[in-house]
């Protein structure tokens, strides 16, 4: 006999799990907007644990911005979440998938940029970047591992808050046709809408990512169309004749490399030079620049402080218009030559040198015409080109060979890399596998300068000739947060390897012995076109002297001078720049900063070469005023 009705229903489970469930939903409706709110709480998360230190430093006026760019987050994400939580239609999964792709990229993509250059991915470094598209795809298929290790987590997190969304969300129906008529406004206005993206980026980084993709967007479509600086046609001046009048008739070498940090290279001889040792035994009576240093951190800059003399800072205009070196020294009747292993098609920089006066020139397709065009052609071959061809210059002659295979992503050779453990991975716990394999290229470009010093040494002309060796900039490995170069004006990027070398009797006596007292003193790029005019006997020239205005360096074989301001930039009229980074530097005083930072930062480099002591913008006295009124205010004042 069954028992009675109500007892068995009393003792059934299904009524307390149905009041469970009845709590769920009621949860779900009072709570379940938290989860919609996940997305902007997990990006400001992520922010604070990025650069938290900047955020508590934003000053009150910033704050409103970063406000606003939180609001923004939130409608974009929310809108997305709630609708793909939708129980039945195709819209659910679209904006699923668009959540899962859009977090992924902003939130991934913004935390491998930062971990390269310590600031995020905005409109002007997104816009930098396409007048090098294929630079930037080889860095990131040189980086893949590294990039996927910072945008997988993004991916994860993304998945799972799109998966909590469908199954937990149970939005109302006016909920759910709000969020479907806000998605698609919410990412039209993300893309389109700027809070606070260059300077300080006083925004989250999902927005300043959303607002930079806008601007590329408008850029690739011509909406906008924005001038990128890069180097253009020059148009050099008429020259008169020159008249060389040096002590002894010498040839000149100017032998450039490309991102050689001062410590990674032996300026002075050394009994064991493990990162250079064929150029270390190749000229061991070179005399040291050991305070060398370039006036910015980008190639192109230096090339043109290097050749004109002239500041960074000068206008776009003069600094296409003034003679180079090579006009001066073919003014004066000499052969001239440009050997480089660089990539003409870069930035098409070959623009600004196939006018030079030259009797020989190449650039990287020359000497393999599938050359990468980061790392350009292979240095061994270009000191092999430059080694026939200056037997052919008549003397006296000036000449440039420019080897670049240092130049990120760096050319190695696998069976000698005596630097390890060795990785091309740029993620942070492998920094100093990184630094190893850069060391290891270092090592590979230092057989062929090594190989070129010495074939010059056999020479008959190489008896009467003046090689003058050094780097265009440094190389960043984190020391102050940065990976690379053109990111900042720290020493690492800015000190260089220098020495000149001369054989017996091609120098006075004079001056060797003030070559030799710049030993310890600070020089720089600056003083190079002075030396070279100088060594080739022009400098005392009457006709040079309508041109040596703007000319701010010094000979480095007339006695020593006391130092003066010297402009520092790596934004310049030959060269634009992703992040403004300004400076000035006085001797051994250093004053800089990147458009992130919130005032002036002060170093003595002589006392402190790492630059961990900051003495403030009152520890460099009118250094302040000097580089506000060169750079026309504070780089992140704008």
């Amino acid at each position: 006999m069954p028992p009675p009705l109500g007892t068995e229903a009393a003792r059934s489970p299904r009524p307390k799990l149905a009041l469970r469930l009845r709590g769920l939903v009621r949860l779900r409706r009072r709570f379940g907007w938290l989860l919609a709110l996940a997305p902007v709480l997990t990006v400001v998360g992520f922010d604070l644990a990025t650069r938290g230190e900047r955020l508590v430093a934003l000053p009150a006026k910033y704050l409103g911005s970063y406000s606003l760019a939180i609001v923004e987050s939130a409608i974009l994400w929310a809108s997305l979440m709630i609708a793909a939580s939708a129980r039945r239609g195709v819209s659910r999964f679209v904006a699923g998938a668009l959540f899962v792709l859009l977090f992924t990229a902003a939130i991934g993509g913004q935390l491998y940029f930062y971990s390269q250059y310590s600031t995020y991915l905005n409109l002007d470094a997104t816009l930098f970047g396409t007048s090098f598209a294929g630079s930037v795809f080889g860095q990131l298929s040189a980086d893949g591992p590294n990039f996927l290790w910072n945008v997988g987590p993004a991916f994860v997190i993304a998945i799972v808050l799109a998966f909590s969304a469908a199954k937990l969300l149970r939005p109302r129906r006016r909920t759910l046709r709000v969020a479907r008529v806000f998605a698609p406004v919410a990412l039209v206005a993300v893309f389109l809408i700027p809070v606070s993206y260059r300077s300080v980026q006083a925004s989250t980084p999902d927005v300043i990512y959303f607002h930079a993709l806008g601007g590329l967007i408008k850029e690739l479509t011509g909406v906008r169309s924005t001038a990128q600086i890069r180097p253009g046609l020059r148009s050099c001046p008429a020259m008169p004749t020159l008249s060389p009048r040096p002590p002894t008739q010498r040839n000149v070498i100017l032998l450039l490399t490309e991102s050689v940090r001062a410590d990674t290279h032996c300026s002075a001889f050394e009994a064991s030079c493990p990162n250079a040792p064929r150029t270390n035994a190749a000229v061991p009576d070179r005399l040291p620049l050991l305070q060398l240093r370039s006036n910015s951190t980008t190639t192109a800059i230096q090339l043109a402080v290097m050749w004109s003399g002239l500041e960074p800072v000068e206008s776009r205009e003069r600094l296409h218009s003034v003679p180079l070196l090579f006009d001066y020294a073919h003014a004066a009747g000499m052969h001239t030559a440009y050997w480089t292993s660089h990539h003409m098609m870069f930035a098409n920089s070959r623009l600004w040198v196939q006018d030079l006066p030259t009797r020989f020139q190449c650039g990287a397709t020359d000497l393999e015409p599938t050359a990468d065009i980061d790392v350009g052609g292979d240095d061994a071959l270009l000191v092999e080109r430059a080694l026939s061809e200056l037997p052919k210059l008549e003397e006296p002659f000036f000449a440039v060979v420019h080897v670049g295979n240092t130049h990120v992503p760096y050319k190695v050779d696998p069976a000698d890399s005596p630097f390890q453990p060795s990785f091309a991975s740029k993620a942070p716990e492998d920094n100093e596998a990184y630094r190893n394999f850069y060391k290891n290229a270092v090592h590979l470009q230092d057989k062929a300068i090594g190989r070129f010093l010495e074939e010059i040494g056999k020479t008959s002309y190489g008896a009467r000739t003046v090689v003058l060796f050094t780097s265009d900039h440094g190389e960043a490995f984190r020391e102050h947060d940065q990976l690379g170069h053109t990111g900042s004006l720290y020493e690492e990027e800015l000190h260089v390897p220098g020495w000149v070398h001369a054989p017996p009797g091609v120098l006075t006596e004079a001056e060797r012995h003030n070559l030799a007292a710049r030993r310890e003193l600070p020089t720089f790029h600056t003083d190079v076109t002075p030396t070279v005019l100088d060594l080739l006997g022009l400098w005392d020239d009457p006709e040079l002297e309508p041109f040596k205005l703007g000319i701010v360096g010094q000979s480095w074989i007339r006695p020593p001078e006391p130092p003066i301001p010297l402009a520092l930039t790596n934004c310049s009229g030959v060269w634009g720049c992703a992040f403004r980074n300004w400076g000035v530097m006085r001797g051994f005083l250093k004053l800089h900063a990147r458009e992130w930072d919130s005032k002036w930062r002060c170093f003595d480099v002589r006392t402190d070469p790492l630059e961990k002591n900051d003495l403030g913008p009152e520890g460099c006295g009118d250094l302040v005023k000097i580089a506000e009124r060169v750079h026309d205010g504070f780089p992140g004042g704008n």
